[in-house]
């Protein structure tokens, strides 16, 4: 039997809930939920669409170009370690909002149920989007499951990097600008909720490269966590690298405006109002207007690896300096949470830090999503919660178009 044969599709799980949702004629949706009673920490994750395994993706992307395509444009997804994708249908722009304000809601909803907390106990929402369907969704699905208004909104666009940034922000006080809002100082003991939510089939509706029509899918995540109790932040690193050449060229859908040459950086920080943060991240955008345009995989793979193994060594470099200082020597990384670009790049990445002396393990967990960008780190790390312990050090590595890298190690629990 083949390795797409024994997988499942997310739907078939035995803990997804499944729903439609009204819109457009009926679209599917399902949430899984996980919680640690050890740690204290959970959240919900899932993905909404009809299932496509990669048996049945060619017709899918050909019903998106309208033509057919060749042999050699077929990836080898299961290679690429995927083996199903969620996609929904074409629709307009007011039936995208009121399914995707559907999906936001019901997430959140799920992972306050599970953490066991009222909605107005949350002091945070910090969402990852890589093309966020309105300017203020954060804002929108956190009025619709009653977050207060005083709670912090923050928006965070920097591609597949986007919730790895936004937890980042929330453990982080050392990522404060001056002049403006530390998100980490002013979250530290409250109640956060951090995810990443992302409708890549919309993002991918009118693109015409057929790499990206196969690789990205639809896939949401948010967990709960209360920084500096149940997540604790040790080292970490935030790099801005831009992709000059394009070779993974993104439409900014948001709100942009280039920093000053004398901040150096590429990321425009936007207080929409006192409590809505927006955090954009510069993108080199595709020539011909699309939402998306890849080099090919090799151009994935030139654009995350070498600075990945790079930002990964320094921030495990700080760790053990730490560690030292703590007098912990012994202690090690637990764990990688990575992002799930694809099988390749990151099997690539483990075997260049190999060489470095640096190994831990760095599981490949999201076979039935495909590339869900800012969720992907959310999903894998819930996938792996129950086998997280109290005091476990976790690395989690972010990284996204743009380029932006956002890789820290943190302890777990108290």
């Amino acid at each position: 039997m083949s390795e797409e044969k024994k997988a499942l599709s997310f739907y078939d799980r035995p803990g997804v809930e499944k729903e439609i949702i009204p819109v457009g004629g009926g679209i599917p949706i399902g949430i899984e939920s996980v919680f640690s009673t050890e740690l204290g920490i959970g959240g919900a994750y899932g993905s909404w669409g009809e299932s496509y395994n990669n048996s049945s993706m060619p017709s899918f992307v050909e019903e998106r170009i309208g033509e057919p395509i060749q042999a050699d444009d077929i990836l080898n997804l299961s290679e690429l370690g995927f083996d199903y994708r969620q996609h929904i249908p074409i629709l307009d722009a007011e039936e995208h909002l009121a399914l995707e304000l559907e999906v936001g809601s019901r997430l959140l909803k799920k992972a306050l149920q599970v953490c066991g907390w009222e909605a107005s106990e949350v002091d945070g929402l910090l969402i990852g989007m890589s093309g966020p369907v309105a300017d203020d969704y954060v804002d929108k699905i956190a009025r619709l499951v009653g977050i207060p208004e005083h709670a912090l909104k923050v928006s965070v666009h920097k591609a597949c990097d986007g919730s790895m940034a936004a937890l980042h922000l929330a453990l982080n006080p050392s990522l404060s600008r001056p002049g403006q809002i530390n998100i980490a100082d002013h979250l530290k003991g409250k109640k956060v909720l951090v995810g990443g939510i992302e409708g890549l089939s919309r993002f991918t509706s009118g693109v015409s490269d057929k790499n990206a029509l196969q690789l990205f899918g639809n896939g949401m995540g948010v967990i709960g966590v209360v920084p500096g109790e149940n997540m604790k932040f040790l080292v970490g690193k935030s790099v801005e690298n831009y992709d000059e050449d394009g070779l993974l060229a993104v439409r900014m859908y948001y709100p942009y405006e280039r920093p000053d040459a004398s901040e150096e950086t590429l990321v425009d920080v936007i207080q929409e109002d006192p409590e809505h943060i927006r955090i954009a991240g510069l993108m080199h955008e595709p020539d011909n207007g699309e939402s998306i345009e890849m080099a090919g995989l090799m151009g994935m793979v030139k654009l995350f690896v070498r600075t990945g193994v790079q930002v990964v060594t320094d921030v495990y470099t700080e760790y053990q300096a730490l560690m030292e200082k703590l007098g912990r020597n012994g202690q090690a990384i637990t764990m990688g949470i990575v992002h799930h670009a694809n099988f390749k790049i990151n099997a690539l990445k483990a075997k260049h830090l190999s060489k470095v002396g640096i190994e831990f393990p760095m599981p490949w967990l999201l076979n039935d999503f495909g590339n869900v960008s800012a969720a992907s780190n959310i999903i894998a790390f819930l996938r792996k919660l129950p086998e997280i312990h109290l005091g476990d050090h976790i690395m989690f590595d972010g990284f996204g178009a743009g380029t932006y890298y956002d890789v820290m190690a943190v302890s777990m629990g108290k």
